[in-house]
């Protein structure tokens, strides 16, 4: 396994261990930001559609339904995109959680 193969490996087994009802965010094709709730187990999508985009390992979530505007997203979350990237990341902030857990109520969740 190289080391790529051994970062990846591990970037999925971090993504497998979050526990459900775990907060997190992701941002669409148009840099909209959405809040969603892990709601199960991770699993394998071999689906045209995920092998297309490179995410495979997947889990259910449940996303608010509309987006949520950018000055609503918390710093540590909007810092945390601006690393860059398109992997799983932690947003190591002490306020990210409850400020989170604010807008996902707001949304009716």
């Amino acid at each position: 396994m190289t080391a790529v193969d051994e970062r990846g490996a591990r970037r999925v087994e971090r993504f497998a261990d979050v526990p459900d009802g775990s907060l997190v965010w992701t941002r669409d094709a148009d840099s909209e930001y959405f809040v969603g709730r892990l709601t199960g187990p991770l699993r394998h999508d071999d689906s045209d559609e995920a092998v297309a985009v490179g995410l495979t390992e997947v889990r259910p979530c449940t996303w608010t339904d509309q987006p949520v505007p950018e000055h609503e997203v918390p710093a540590a979350t909007l810092q945390t995109f601006a690393r860059g990237g398109r992997n799983f990341q932690e947003t190591h902030d002490p306020d990210v959680w409850s400020q989170s857990v604010e807008v996902w109520r707001r949304r009716g969740r």
